[in-house]
Parts: C-alpha cells; structure tokens; sequence
C-alpha cells in the first residue's frame, strides 16, 4: 500500500527544486568543480571519466540547468558500492544529499542490488551523520585509505542492507525526482 497516494494534499511535501539525471560527459568540467570546491582533496576529472568509461553509474542533481550535485557508484551481482557523492557547498543544509542518497538507494534496488557499501572519512561528520539517520552501520576500517593534510586518513567501512521500501514506488517509478 503506498500510503503517500491516501494523504491528504496539505501534508504532501512539495517536489524538489531539483531533478536527478544520467551524467553526460560535458557534466563533467561541472562536477569536477563542485567535487575541487567541497573536498580538500578531490577526485579529478580524469577520475570521474573513467567511472563513466568503466561503466560506473554517474547521475547529476540539477537544479534549473546548474549541476549541484552527484553520485558515482557501482552495481556488482547483488551488491552496490557508493563511492562518491556530494551537494555543491551553495546547496548543501537543504536535504538535496538525503535525496540523492534514497534515489541511488532506489535504482540499486530496482537493479537487484540488496546491499549498499560505502567508504567515508571519519573526520566528516555532516556526512557520517547522514549515513547513520539512513541506518548504514561500521563494518570496518581501511588504515590510510584518504589524503589527507598530515599524511593519511583511514576510511570507515559502513554497509547498509537495502529495503523493498528503497526501491522504486508502486507506479514503478523511482520517487519524485525522476523526470
């Protein structure tokens, strides 16, 4: 039962000022930048071409026509692997990052995936705290993973066991962002 389709208009909340897409390659000089502005030390564009080359799902949140944000992760078997994501900095504190989160959570399970892998820094905090109102649990630790200003930074290994209720709703859509 989709109980969004049985509440009352005045409690439904108002779609998002933004739509989810395919990430095309001239997307790329656009969050290369967004990624140079948020990290201190980011991926590269030659780093998210060769996600796109390998296959890697790549997907921009557009706001209007300005790119501010994305997600890149991986589909093995039954398993899916996030290994980037992030809001433009002008656009973070609003719910956009939950938003693309739940998104690829959906489309990992609309492609049979049943488990979300993720790596993430222990010293970001906004970040880690949105993995854990999401349920994602530590499994592990990779020593010296990330760059950091004094040598290295291990990476928190987190895992999430995915839903039915991540995936696509009853319409067989993927939410509201999709267009």
């Amino acid at each position: 039962m989709n109980l969004a389709s049985n509440t009352p208009k005045f409690y439904e909340l108002p779609p998002p000022p933004f739509k989810i897409f395919p990430a095309m390659q001239g997307d790329i000089p656009k969050i290369a930048r967004i990624e140079a502005e948020a990290y201190p030390f980011p991926w590269s564009p030659g780093n998210f071409t060769d996600s796109m080359a390998a296959g890697y799902q790549v997907w921009v949140l557009r706001s209007g026509g300005t790119v501010a944000g994305y997600a890149v992760w991986m589909h093995v078997l039954d398993e899916a692997h996030l290994l980037n994501i992030c809001v433009a900095p002008p656009y973070q504190n609003r719910g956009w990052g939950a938003r693309l989160l739940r998104f690829i959570m959906a489309l990992a399970w609309a492609g049979g995936a049943r488990a979300l892998f993720l790596e993430v820094r222990p010293s970001n905090g906004p970040a880690r705290a949105l993995y854990r109102r999401f349920r994602f649990r530590q499994i592990g630790v990779r020593k010296d993973y990330y760059p950091a200003a004094e040598g290295r930074e291990a990476a928190l290994v987190l895992y999430r066991e995915l839903e039915e209720t991540d995936g696509p709703d009853e319409a067989g859509g993927l939410g509201e962002e999709e267009e």
